[in-house]
Formats: structure tokens, C-alpha cells, sequence
């Protein structure tokens, strides 16, 4: 044995199973023992029977379908189709299996060792290049594997590990140059097992030639089983003196394969655990040097809590959680806890970093408080379970992370509809928290009404539920400012009966902007309450303004949805229209959105009792100016406005609409709008990206501001969450002349 020494990477023992198309039925079989057994990898090699073999890739398929845990890689594909293919194919497998899946590549057979070498290198870029979202094509010049322009995509459920076979010095050093690991089969090479060592010195000097830590290399080696399965002792030997970390067992012996599993390897893990414990042996960092090359100033990478997920700026699939759904974004580490207990493990480790902290449900956020530069993002996603508590009650528990499409596509089997917003990707723990003005809310209300409990992680790691019974002042601030006061994991709802509804798209050609507006205001506060309108217009064209109307009618009778529509038909020339019948789930579909915001677009927000005639007016020279390229309306009133204002820290309730403008040129934007506050009775915070103090006050009237500074006196003295329109902003600036500073 060599002696080269462990580089403590975590041990894996699985076995290697031929595919074999005269008892196709083995295959499963040997799959079935290996993942009982508790084995971590299992390998599947097409190749060894010739002709015989079935396809390793269409078999490593089937058995995914069969398998729930165990790690499945197809051994030595060689490159004979596009490598862009081949990485769509390794990334959709992975996904489907939950990032189960690992890709080892081999030479191709034909041509120079050299040339092939070349080849196979080129063709890990394409693979790599093709799991790195973005929007500019993969373009790779080849010769070997040109790609003239490919739409990236998908990106895995992981990263992936590319894994270099072979034994020959130019696939050691291909291996080393460019690969995760290197994958060495003994059935290929005839060595014994004493021979390992000579051969994981070459691959170390090969990784030292290209400026890379030995140690960051894995090693998969692959045992032949014909003659026995090796002894715990020998396997122990490859790991702590060779430095292997991945031991396989080729077989296609059942019985065999049952003793290594269930013997043989947890002795070996065991021993092994033992060795390293006395020797004192580090654990090995999981990252590869390219990754750790693009980490961020500030953050001890190293030392997350274990078992959280991460992903850093080096990985794979960083391009799409950087940012969120308009905006781009530059963190330094994503943490994706799949539980409660990791979200408050993942929040007390995060508060010992000194860098910005941001909370992330789905991404859509448009005032961009989801993201940040250099800072950390706690992202929900994985806590997107939905569940029915109570269907007398109509009780429901939704996870944080879970997006409103889904939860639409979840309640509709039973009836069921709960307004969200009017984006099916949209995360829920934003909304939830900070208000929900959907297509039912002039019937049913904000989403924030229909919370009837929280569990909610607190700044100090702590774990409540928040009811009117337990916390009730805590569950009050959740309601309208949630992010400013914890982490809500998992909200319960009250969701409301809902069939099919009518959903209506018309478009106008606008002349006279300012009374169609004004109009538009007067006839959704005259309409029934069973129709909500949003109202959108884009900038002039050509001096025409079109303007769209969006509008839910509560209701599957025709001649009903027609009545409440047609006032609105009335009110300029339409230019094209579509009315449907159809569920909530057609309103608010589920989308599977991969936020890839660019730029830093501006949102500016704000909440009106009344479109009054000189609010259109005034609304008509912004929209003509060309300042914004998005202008939004939406209804609210009714059921929003039967809630005391006190009752939520939601307090506009005397508000009829919320408006929205987007534009490009922040100086230009703000000071169209800022012109425009003497109408303005409130505003959303969700929707405005202005960092500026002062529209915390908007955001929250006096009263509504006192008692949240003492809920954060309380909750988050330190003010660990400040980067959700943070309520603290007002006790750092100069009070405003007509409104008084407050203390806690």
C-alpha cells in the first residue's frame, strides 16, 4: 500500500450490476437488494455483456423509477451523441429523482487516445456548460463537439459529478485537469488490490501538474466480485492509506450482493469511522477548488450547520437562485433548509456571519428585498408542503416555500380557492405575510385575512405558533409586517368556497387616459363585490395608449359574468377580448419559473381611497411621459375594507385600489411619483423597490408603527430581519415635520 493518506472525504459503498437484456428482470432485483441493503451508490454498465448489455442509460431509468435513496450513475458512458443532449438527459434524471443521479464518462473507443482524450474534454465543457442557466446560448467551437448556439438548460437538482474512467495516463490526467473524481475499474485493468496505491500517486502528480489539491479529487473504484467479495481489512486499507472514497462490488449474485451490504459494509464503515477518529483525520471540504475560488468575502463557508443544503456562487446551479423575478442578485450563499428545525438552525448560524441576510418563499418579490449582494439568502423552497387540517373548517396548512399555483392546483379537487395575488409562481410566505390583494379580494378579502396560525421561526432560533390565542400581538404584526418579525415556515388558512369563476382579458384603445381611469375607478366601486379588475397600460406607441383589464367574476353563470363585464366593455373602443369559464387554477396557473431578474428595474407602490378626477389626470401625464413602461391598478375595497384597520398591521383598510409603476431610471421615476403623494393614503411595501426611510411611514400609519417597534423591541431587539421594509429605518432619520419620530 502506498500510504498516501485519507483525505477524509465521506465513504460511499455500493455495487456495480450489469444490465443485461437476456434477464432484464435482474436489473431490478439487484436494484431492490442494493438500496435495502443501505448501500449509497449503485452503478450500472451496459457495455459488459456485449451485445447482451441493454442501454445503461435507458436502464439507469428504469431504475430510478424503482428506487427512492440510493445514487445512481450509468458507468463509462461513452460520448457518442451530442454531449448537449446527454446533459439534458443526466439533469432531467436528475430532477426527477431529486438529485440522485451522477454522470461518468469514458474515451470513446474509436480513434487516438490523444484525439479521443481531447474529445472527451471538450464534451465535460458542453456538459457543464449546459447545467450554467442563462440567457445567451451555449456556443462551443469543438471540433470534436461543436455547439453552434443551445439553449441551456435544465439545470440539475444538483451538482452533479463528473466522473473521468480510465487507467491510461491521459485519462489520469484528463481526470485531474477537469473532472470531480477519477473512476478506476479493476475489472478493466486486471490489477490486484495492492496495486491501487501506485495508481492514486499518478492521479495525485497529475492534479499537482494543473495546480489542483490532491485531495479534492474523489476516487470511485470499482471492485471485480467474481472471486469473492474483499474483506472488511482490505476495504479499510483502500480507504484510510489509498485514499479511495467510493467502493463498489461488481456483481449480478443476489446473495452475494445481500452479505456486502449487510455485512461486509457496515463493518466497513465502522472500522473506517473508528481509523479516521484515531488518526485524527479532517473531514474534506465538499467543495471543489473552482467553487471555493468564487466565494464571497465575509462568509465561513465551512463551518454551515450539517445536513442544510447550500448553494455558493461557484456551483451549478447558482445562476438560477441568484436573483429573483425582476432583478438580478449577487449573494454570497443560498441556504435551502428542508424543515423547521433547519430553518432555525440555518437562521442562527446566518446571524454569526457579518453580512446582509435575506428571506426568500418563491423568488417573485418585486420590491427585490429577496435578494442581496455578498450577503446570504435563506430560501423556503423546500418547505412547500400543503396539507387539508380540517375540511368541516376548511383549515388548511401551507408551507412557506410553496407557490400559489400549486396551492390553486391543491384546493380546486375540493372546492376550494384562496385569493393570491395573480401569479401562480408567486411564493407564499411573501404574500401571506405582507398582504395578498388577489383576483377574489372585493369578495373574500386580503390573503392575511384568512390566517388563522402561524409557526414562526424568531430571531433568536426559537420556534412559536402565533394564533389570537398564543402570541396574539406576534400573529397581529405577522399579518401586513411579517418579515420584519420572524420566519414564518408554515402558515394555517381559512379557504373560502370557490367553483368556477369568469375570467375576462379585454384590451382598449385609449384616447382620453385620465377618464377612462377615473371611469374605470367609479365602476369597480359600484360593481358587486363578486368582481375584481386589475387594470394594466403600458407606455404610448405611437401616442395611442392601450390599456388591458384583468378581471375575475366569482360566478359559472354566463349571463352573470356578462352583466358584471359589460360596464367595463363600455368604457373605450376594445380592441380585442376573451372571456372564459374555467377554474381558479386557469386564473392563477402553476408555473415552474426560474427567476433570472436582470438590471435593477423600478417599482414604486402606493394605495388610494379613490381614483378622483385630478388623481387620473395627474396618473394620465405620468403614463404619457415615458418614464414607465408598466402601470397597474388593482381593485381592492369590499371584503378588504369590512376588516378594522386595527384588526391586522395591514392598516390601509379604507384603500379602493393599490397602484403600481415600473420604470428603468430611478431618479426619474421617483420624482414622477413623489409629485404625486398628496393622493396617496398608504402604500404596499411588497411592490416598491424606494429604500428611502420615509416609506416605511407610508407603509404604516403611527399607531400601526408604535406597536411594531415594540413587537421588535420584543421579538428582534437585535434586528436581525431589517431588510423587509425594516420598521427600525424610522428610528435612524430625521422625523418628517407632519409626522412625529417614534420610539419603542
Amino acid at each position: 500500500m502506498s500510504g498516501r493518506g485519507d483525505a477524509g472525504h465521506p465513504l460511499r459503498l455500493g455495487a456495480a450490476v450489469r444490465a443485461d437484456a437476456g434477464d432484464p428482470g435482474a436489473l431490478t432485483r439487484l436494484a431492490a437488494v442494493a438500496e435495502a441493503g443501505g448501500l449509497d451508490v449503485l452503478a450500472v454498465d451496459g457495455g459488459a455483456g456485449g451485445g447482451e448489455g441493454l442501454d445503461a442509460w435507458t436502464a439507469l431509468g428504469w431504475v430510478a423509477g424503482v428506487t427512492q435513496r440510493i445514487t445512481l450513475v450509468a458507468e463509462g458512458l461513452g460520448v457518442a451523441a451530442p454531449p448537449a443532449v446527454l446533459a439534458r438527459a443526466v439533469a432531467s434524471l436528475d430532477l426527477l429523482t431529486g438529485g440522485r443521479t451522477e454522470l461518468a464518462l469514458t474515451r470513446a473507443a474509436d480513434g487516438g487516445a490523444g484525439g479521443a482524450t481531447d474529445a472527451l474534454a471538450e464534451a465535460v465543457a458542453v456538459v457543464r456548460g449546459m447545467w450554467t442557466p442563462g440567457r445567451s446560448p451555449l456556443v462551443a467551437a469543438g471540433p470534436a463537439h461543436p455547439v453552434p448556439g443551445a439553449a441551456r438548460g435544465p439545470a440539475p437538482a444538483h451538482d452533479v459529478p463528473v466522473w473521468v474512467v480510465g487507467a491510461d495516463d491521459d485519462a489520469v490526467d484528463l481526470a485531474a485537469r477537469t473532472a470531480d473524481g477519477w473512476w478506476l475499474d479493476l475489472r478493466a485493468t486486471g490489477d490486484a488490490l495492492a496495486d491501487v496505491g501506485r495508481r492514486q500517486e499518478r492521479l495525485d502528480a497529475a492534479a499537482a501538474r494543473h495546480g489542483r489539491a490532491p485531495g479534492e479529487l474523489r476516487r470511485v473504484l470499482t471492485l471485480a466480485g467474481a472471486a469473492g467479495a474483499p474483506t472488511v481489512e482490505e476495504v479499510v486499507r483502500l480507504v484510510v492509506d489509498d485514499g479511495v472514497d467510493t467502493v463498489l462490488l461488481a456483481t449480478d449474485d443476489a446473495a452475494a450482493l445481500h452479505r456486502w451490504a449487510t455485512e461486509t459494509a457496515p463493518a466497513v464503515r465502522s472500522a473506517v469511522a473508528a481509523t479516521r477518529a484515531a488518526r485524527g483525520t479532517p473531514p474534506a471540504t465538499t467543495r471543489s477548488a473552482r467553487v471555493r475560488s468564487a466565494r464571497r468575502a465575509g462568509i465561513a463557508y465551512d463551518t454551515v450547520p450539517a445536513g442544510i443544503e447550500t448553494v455558493e456562487p461557484g456551483d451549478t446551479r447558482y445562476p438560477s437562485m441568484r436573483s429573483n423575478y425582476l432583478r438580478s442578485g449577487r449573494p454570497g450563499l443560498v441556504l435551502l433548509p428542508r424543515d423547521t428545525a433547519q430553518v432555525a438552525a440555518a437562521l442562527t448560524w446566518a446571524r454569526t456571519q457579518p453580512v446582509p441576510l435575506a428571506v426568500r418563499s418563491g423568488g417573485h418579490g418585486i420590491s427585490g428585498r429577496s435578494t442581496n449582494d455578498g450577503g446570504i439568502v435563506l430560501d423556503l423552497r423546500r418547505l412547500d408542503g400543503i396539507e387539508v387540517l380540517d375540511a368541516a373548517t376548511r383549515r388548511v396548512r401551507i408551507g412557506a416555500g410553496a407557490r400559489w399555483g400549486a396551492v390553486a392546483e391543491a384546493l380546486q379537487p375540493h372546492g376550494w380557492a384562496l385569493t393570491s395575488g395573480d401569479y401562480g409562481g408567486v411564493g407564499v410566505g411573501g404574500l401571506a405575510t405582507a398582504g395578498g390583494l388577489g383576483f377574489l379580494a372585493r369578495e373574500h378579502g386580503l390573503t392575511i385575512d384568512h390566517v388563522r396560525a402561524a409557526e414562526v421561526v424568531l430571531a433568536d432560533g426559537s420556534v412559536v405558533r402565533a394564533d389570537a390565542e398564543h402570541h396574539p400581538e406576534l400573529f397581529w404584526g405577522l399579518r401586513g409586517a411579517g418579515g420584519n418579525l420572524g420566519i414564518v415556515t408554515s402558515f394555517e388558512f381559512e379557504v373560502d368556497e370557490v367553483g368556477d369563476v369568469g375570467f375576462a382579458q379585454l384590451s382598449f384603445a385609449v384616447d382620453d387616459v385620465a377618464g377612462y381611469l377615473h371611469d374605470f375607478g367609479a365602476l369597480v366601486e359600484a360593481a358587486p363585490r363578486d368582481v375584481t379588475p386589475f387594470l394594466i397600460v403600458g407606455a404610448p406607441r405611437d401616442g395611442q395608449v392601450v390599456a388591458h383589464v384583468l378581471a375575475v367574476v366569482d360566478s359559472d353563470v354566463p349571463e352573470t359574468i356578462v352583466e358584471r363585464l359589460q360596464p367595463f366593455a363600455m368604457l373605450a373602443p376594445l380592441v380585442q377580448q376573451a372571456v372564459h369559464v374555467l377554474p381558479y387554477t386557469g386564473v392563477v396557473r402553476r408555473t415552474a419559473d426560474v427567476h433570472a431578474g436582470h438590471g435593477e428595474p423600478v417599482s414604486r407602490s402606493s394605495l388610494v381611497d379613490h381614483v378622483t378626477p385630478a388623481l387620473a389626470e395627474d396618473l394620465e401625464r405620468l403614463v404619457r411621459s415615458g418614464a414607465v413602461h408598466f402601470f397597474q391598478i388593482r381593485s381592492a375595497g369590499g371584503a378588504v375594507n369590512d376588516v378594522p384597520a386595527d384588526a391586522t398591521a395591514y392598516a390601509h383598510r379604507s384603500a379602493g385600489f393599490s397602484l403600481v409603476a415600473m420604470g428603468a431610471e430611478r431618479d426619474r421615476v421617483d420624482r414622477l411619483w413623489d409629485a404625486l403623494g398628496h393622493h396617496w393614503t398608504g402604500l404596499y411595501g411588497s411592490f416598491d423597490s424606494d429604500p428611502r426611510p420615509e416609506r416605511v411611514e407610508d407603509a404604516f400609519p403611527p399607531a400601526t408603527l408604535a406597536r411594531l417597534l415594540a413587537l421588535k423591541e420584543r421579538y428582534d431587539p437585535d434586528d436581525v430581519f431589517r431588510q423587509n421594509l425594516p420598521v427600525t429605518s424610522t428610528l435612524r432619520r430625521e422625523p418628517r415635520a407632519d409626522r412625529p419620530l417614534l420610539t419603542p
